[in-house]
């Protein structure tokens, strides 16, 4: 198995940073590209027009590994809210068609569709979760299976919920899609690059994904898959990089009407960004050699001590083939004191998130089993004042 890398990281000693769902740290290379980048932008002389074009090919080939589509269905967008808008301004709509979405699921994802919905006067349908005994997993992807139908339009999900980290079967979902004629969006924020994605095995007519968290790269750039179906499709801006004839600098006014073939024509304006692109190469080159490694079973091994001991206290868990071990929910028991864990958390340095009465951990390779201990010991440490808090009450 895997050794952990925080030797490739520059993550404070004493910091444990289990947060990786919120914003991954920058790799040590990431941060190399970024300086390079910036002293060479000092002389523009310096970049010629195929600078404009060479990373941003790069980066196409390396994130089309990432999830096995080809390099020209690859288009770079600045955020996962571009992406979906680029995809559902080219998917049209009959009368009495509905659109599906999964309950609390990322507000860019729910808003964009609600968009769509809204100026086809179509229906949006919301597929709850439903608790049997603690367990959501396989009710609720049967739901969704048997939800979607011949008036089903357009199925738009997270690959796995980005609160909780289940897992949503999206073989099974993208094959009725397709049985159905329904347009599949997937928003693969929370697991491209952590968790095996298929783009052709899924029927995946559009992945989106912001490149921050599980690709490591920086914020303000994504990448989007876009299927077959879009290859003709109207872009959301007219970007003269977006054009066919866009490498020949001493010809743009000819003006040429064509846009750059299959996803090329989605590409955000002024995509050869060069100082965001060479940090994005950079992760993606370090996500790809970890590809052949299985991360789940290096972030399922790290967790095992947590996951026995909040059993131990009545936690409950999905099963495997829901359950996600690099990003999880634990929701504490009732009698947990959810403000005093904040506190304590905040005290000794362990980062994660904290919704409602839950916590989601996320976990990736620059963890390590003094992360999970330290996590453990606050929990520990909280517990006992809660119950000590409780004597003195009484």
């Amino acid at each position: 198995m895997i050794e952990d890398q925080k030797k490739l990281f520059n993550l404070k000693e004493n910091d444990h940073y289990l947060n990786c769902a919120y914003k991954a740290p920058l790799l040590k290379t990431v941060e190399e590209a970024a300086i390079k980048a910036l002293i060479r932008n000092r002389n523009p002389a310096d970049i010629t027009p195929l600078d404009f074009f060479k990373v941003t090919e790069e980066v196409r080939v390396l994130f089309g590994k990432i999830v096995n589509c080809l390099p020209s269905e690859v288009a770079i967008i600045p955020s996962a809210s571009y992406g979906f808008s680029s995809v559902l301004n080219n998917i049209s709509c009959s009368k009495g068609q509905h659109a599906i979405v999964v309950e609390n699921d990322f507000p860019s994802d729910y808003f964009s569709i609600k968009k769509w919905c809204d100026t086809n006067n179509a229906e949006l349908k919301t597929i709850k979760a439903i608790d049997n005994l603690g367990f959501i997993g396989e009710v609720w992807n049967n739901n969704i299976i048997n939800s979607i139908n011949k008036k089903t339009a357009v199925v738009i999900l997270s690959s796995i919920h980005w609160m909780n980290g289940l897992k949503f079967d999206l073989e099974s979902i993208g094959k009725k899609c397709k049985s159905v004629g329904a347009k599949f969006i997937v928003d693969g924020a929370q697991s491209v690059g952590v968790l095996p994605i298929d783009v052709k095995k899924f029927n995946i007519d559009a992945l989106i994904c912001p490149s921050y968290k599980w690709l490591f790269g920086p914020y303000s750039l994504g990448l989007a898959y876009m299927g077959n179906c879009f290859n003709d499709g109207t872009p959301i801006e007219e970007s003269w990089l977006n054009r066919t004839n866009a490498i020949d600098f001493s010809n743009l006014s000819d003006y040429d009407p064509e846009y750059n073939p299959n996803a090329g024509r989605y590409n955000v304006g002024e995509t050869s960004n060069f100082i965001l692109m060479p940090m994005l190469k950079q992760s993606l080159v370090q996500v790809n050699s970890w590809l052949n490694s299985d991360l789940q079973d290096y972030s399922k091994e790290l967790i095992k001590p947590l996951i026995s001991y909040l059993i131990n206290l009545g936690v409950k868990f999905e099963n495997d083939t829901y359950f996600s071990s690099h990003l999880f929910s634990l929701k504490m028991p009732k009698e947990f004191n959810i403000e005093l864990l904040k506190e304590n958390l905040i005290k000794n340095k362990v980062y994660l998130s904290v919704r409602g009465n839950s916590l989601r951990v996320s976990v990736h390779l620059f963890n390590t089993p003094k992360d999970i201990e330290k996590l453990m010991e606050v929990i520990e440490l909280t517990k006992s004042t809660n119950r000590t808090s409780r004597v003195n009450i009484k």
